[in-house]
C-alpha cells in the first residue's frame, strides 16, 4: 500500500496515532499487568527499565547512522537501507517475542495484542514504504527489506516461545516487560511525534479512539 496506493500524510498519519493508542493499552493490560502477574513487581520493574534503556541506546546508534526519519513518509526520509532496516527490526522484535511468550502458558494470543502489533505496524510499513519510494529505492528494494524485517520478526515470536517454555516465572514476566518497556519508548520517541508532526492535533483524539478499542477488546475477548 505504502508503494502503490497514494495515501496522504496525513492519512498515514492519523492511522499511525490509531495504532499507538493501541499499543499503549496493550503494554499496559496486555504485557505489563502479565508481567507483574507472572513475577511480581521487581521483575515487571526491571524488565520495563532495560527494554526502555535498550531500545533508547539502538534507536540512538540507528539516528547516528541516518535512520532517525526510518518512519517519515516524505522525500526527506533519510539513512542507510541497514540503518532503516535495523530500525524496523529494534520496532518489531519486541512486539513479537510478546506474542511469543504469550503462547507459552498455552491460553493463545490476546486478540487486543495481536490487533496492536498490527495497527502499530501498518502505518510504520505505510509510511516509510512511501518514504522510501519518494527517496528513489526501487519497488523490488522496499519489499526485499521489509520482507526480510517480517521474517525476522516472526522467527522472534518462535523464538519467544521454543526457548522460554520451561524459563521461571520471573524471566518470563522480565521478558515481557522488556518488550514493554522498548515498546513504550518506541511510541514516545518515534511513533507519536512522527503522528503529531503530520497529523496534526486531531491525532491526540484518534491516539485515545485506539487505546479505547484495544481496552474494549482485552475486555471483551
Amino acid at each position: 500500500m505504502g508503494l502503490y496506493a497514494g495515501a496522504s500524510r496525513r492519512l498515514i498519519a492519523v492511522i499511525m496515532a490509531l495504532g499507538a493508542g493501541v499499543l499503549v493499552s496493550s503494554v499496559a493490560f496486555e504485557l505489563m499487568d502479565e508481567a507483574y502477574r507472572i513475577g511480581g513487581l521487581d521483575a515487571a520493574a526491571v524488565g520495563l527499565l532495560l527494554g526502555a534503556v535498550v531500545f533508547f541506546l539502538a534507536d540512538r546508534e540507528v539516528n547516528r547512522r541516518g535512520g532517525g526519519r526510518r518512519k517519515n513518509s516524505g522525500e526527506e526520509q533519510g539513512g542507510s537501507a541497514t540503518a532503516i532496516a535495523i530500525g524496523a527490526l529494534l520496532d518489531g522484535i519486541p512486539e513479537s517475542a510478546a506474542i511469543g511468550i504469550s503462547l507459552i502458558e498455552g491460553n493463545g494470543v490476546g486478540i487486543a495484542l495481536v490487533a496492536a502489533v498490527f495497527l502499530s505496524n501498518f502505518p510504520e510499513g505505510l509510511s516509510s514504504a512511501a518514504g522510501m519510494k519518494r527517496a528513489g529505492r526501487s519497488t523490488a528494494h522496499v519489499l526485499g527489506l521489509w520482507g526480510a524485517v517480517t521474517l525476522a520478526s516472526t522467527l522472534a515470536a518462535l523464538l519467544g516461545y521454543l526457548f522460554l517454555a520451561g524459563a521461571s516465572g520471573n524471566i518470563v514476566a522480565a521478558i515481557q516487560a522488556f518488550a514493554a518497556g522498548a515498546t513504550l519508548t518506541m511510541l514516545a520517541s518515534t511513533m507519536m511525534p512522527e503522528a503529531y508532526e503530520d497529523g496534526g492535533p486531531v491525532v491526540g483524539v484518534v491516539t485515545t479512539v485506539g487505546f479505547l478499542l484495544a481496552f474494549v477488546l482485552s475486555r471483551v475477548a
